[in-house]
């Protein structure tokens, strides 16, 4: 695109931080707003697939999220029992192919730091709503900010900006299933290249994942996590804590030590999910990327990637077209196919690790590994590990 415009950007998250990143090398001139004072990270760890990386490898950020990061090869969930249900390696896609497990910390700090405008960042500054006009942003205090030629959508899963296009939502509801979380230290943790998870059923699931790094603390760190009906994530409490501890016993007793400096419920951060589905991510010159247009279940744990994918992919559609409007009608092809894959991939496939359906963990554990076994259904399996599964007939 030949002209330079004026781009709203509403959210700091790792969807906002992108988009400011190829917006600007672009040239356009932008107005970044964050609700939070002190911007920073949410969320839990998370594990960066090779499509996300390859868009930080765009940015020229890929041995800066390497050092930060952990190296993951192998992703391995068994039941209670012991059993296998879920074994995949990172290799048998392609030599050379790997995950990386980081903090969102870690992450918040790379893109922070490769931003040369981030003092410009309007931080503390809530936006509610997006004029009549379509041009121009309200603030909580009445403000008006504007006129834009673009306004990008970033700010997430409960995003307000949704309220501006009603008629866009298709879904939107909360997950009725949540998790407990935080970082540890990983100490002598022998699994270092490994997402362990382990499954009770459908109703508990225990995970340990490696993310390498801080951005304020020393030595290597593990996301550990713990799946609960929603209800009871947000009654966690000193006898849930208990609980959990009795439960890790049960299931995984070799990660119980891990949490011998957790003693107070309120070290066990509350994660809840939403499950957002768009007809649409433009409604005239506004686009909706990351959790703000496709919010769902972390069990493919494509998050992360997915707000990589959708910035990349605006910045494209802007730079092949010489006007807004026909870069905003390329913008969600490049990205339809793709996400009704993974929307449609999480509805289905969360039932079988988080649900009051306990005849699916039966059906799950008797089924996936060897499933996975086989040449074809391991291939796909593989590719939507690693983020690069298209519909079926691409």
């Amino acid at each position: 695109m030949a002209r330079r415009l004026r781009i709203a950007i509403v959210g700091y998250g790792t969807a906002g931080q992108a988009a400011t990143l190829f917006l600007s090398a672009q040239g356009h001139q932008l107005d970044v707003f964050e609700q939070a004072p002190a911007p920073g990270p949410v969320g839990a760890g998370f594990l960066l697939q090779p499509t996300g990386l390859g868009v930080l490898t765009r940015l020229g950020l890929h041995e800066q999220a390497l050092a930060r990061g952990q190296r993951i090869e192998r992703l391995y969930g068994c039941n209670a029992r012991g059993r296998a249900v879920m074994d995949m390696r990172y290799a048998d896609h392609s030599s050379g192919c790997f995950g990386l497990g980081m903090t969102r910390g870690s992450l918040f700090a790379l893109l922070h730091e490769a931003w040369p405008d981030a003092s410009s960042l309007h931080a503390g500054m809530r936006i509610d709503g997006v004029d009549a006009d379509g041009r121009h942003l309200l603030d909580s205090a009445g403000a008006r900010h504007g006129p834009f030629d673009l306004i990008v959508a970033a700010d997430g899963a409960h995003s307000r900006l949704r309220t501006a296009a009603p008629e866009l939502v298709r879904r939107q509801s909360v997950y009725p299933w949540g998790a407990v979380w935080c970082l540890l230290p990983a100490g002598d943790w022998p699994h270092a290249d490994t997402l362990h998870q382990r499954y009770a059923g459908t109703r508990e699931m225990i995970g340990l994942l490696p993310v390498g790094r801080r951005a304020d603390r020393e030595g290597r760190w593990l996301t550990f996590f713990f799946s609960l009906p929603g209800d009871q994530v947000e009654a966690f409490d000193a006898a849930a804590l208990q609980r959990l501890r009795e439960r890790l016993q049960q299931l995984w007793p070799q990660a119980l030590a891990l949490l011998d400096e957790v003693r107070e419920p309120g070290q066990l951060q509350r994660a809840r999910y939403r499950d957002v589905v768009l007809r649409a991510p433009v409604h005239e010159r506004l686009v909706f990327i990351g959790d703000a247009a496709h919010a769902m279940s972390p069990q493919l744990g494509q998050g992360v990637n997915m707000a990589l994918l959708d910035a990349e992919a605006l910045a494209d559609a802007l730079s092949a077209h010489d006007d807004v409007d026909s870069a905003l009608a390329h913008y969600p092809r490049l990205r339809r196919q793709h996400m009704a894959v993974y929307q449609r991939l999480s509805r289905w496939l969360t039932p079988l690790f988080q649900s009051d359906r306990s005849a699916l963990a039966y059906l799950r554990d008797a089924c996936f590994d060897p499933l996975g076994r086989l040449p074809l259904a391991r291939g796909q399996m593989l590719k939507i590990l690693t983020g690069t599964k298209q519909a079926w007939w691409r």
